[in-house]
């Protein structure tokens, strides 16, 4: 007679506590550092699992439903240690092994890998909430502390729109169905069309995302509403 092993529940602290964990952070936000683009550290994985665990929160989901969407969004971007092409998939990849080896339940471990596989744009879809929660939390995280560059003369149009970002506030309103970024603009640096000219397909990803979660989508720039 066989019986089943009964597989672990894997909290965020367990997974920050991993040495490997650590340094693929720490390399991935470097190798991309070397390459031109913004930060990718361990601020912007701490805004992403803060701002995830906060929609999966205050749509009433289930405080474990809330820890996977913390782990996938503080791990979600360590495929960015094989380069950024297709990091997505690299880290999804990278996570399944590090969540199988740890005896996380493969069910929660589909889960998370399915988020961190689908986080970004050109290919990424909200295939599940957990998935939704991430990709509203990544695309949220858009402000100046993510920009090296100090000389503005230096600045390619990536960073122009982050440094233009003086706040960024992702805002859930469960009761009317409704999550809203709502950013703080100097359009002395970056116009609002510039924006979006980077930003649309994340801002139409954003959108899915929240119909995932039954949720409609919505954007204000400078108090004003865009989408």
């Amino acid at each position: 007679m066989t019986t089943t092993a009964v597989k672990k529940r894997i909290t965020l602290a367990e997974i920050k506590d991993l040495p490997q964990v650590y340094q693929y952070i720490v390399s991935a936000d470097l190798h991309l550092k070397a390459m031109g683009f913004t930060e990718h550290g361990f601020r912007h994985v701490t805004v992403v699992r803060e701002r995830a665990e906060m929609v999966m929160q205050k749509l009433g989901y289930s405080k474990r439903e809330q820890e996977l969407a913390c782990i996938a969004g503080y791990i979600h971007d360590i495929g960015n240690i094989t380069g950024r092409h297709d990091h997505g998939k690299a880290g999804a990849i990278i996570c399944l092994r590090i969540l199988e080896d740890l005896g996380m339940d493969y069910d929660e471990v589909a889960t998370i890998v399915g988020a961190v596989g689908n986080h970004e744009e050109q290919y990424g879809e909200a295939v599940n909430i957990v998935a939704a929660a991430l990709i509203l939390a990544d695309k949220s995280d858009v402000h100046r502390s993510r920009v090296r560059r100090r000389d503005v003369s230096t600045f390619d149009v990536h960073d122009r729109v982050n440094y233009s970002a003086t706040c960024s506030n992702l805002d859930v309103d469960a009761a009317n169905r409704l999550i809203t970024l709502e950013l703080t603009i100097d359009t002395e640096v970056s116009s609002v069309m510039e924006y979006f000219e980077i930003f649309m397909e994340r801002m139409l990803m954003c959108q899915r995302a929240a119909k995932m979660l039954k949720m409609e989508f919505a954007m204000k720039i400078n108090g004003a509403k865009i989408l």
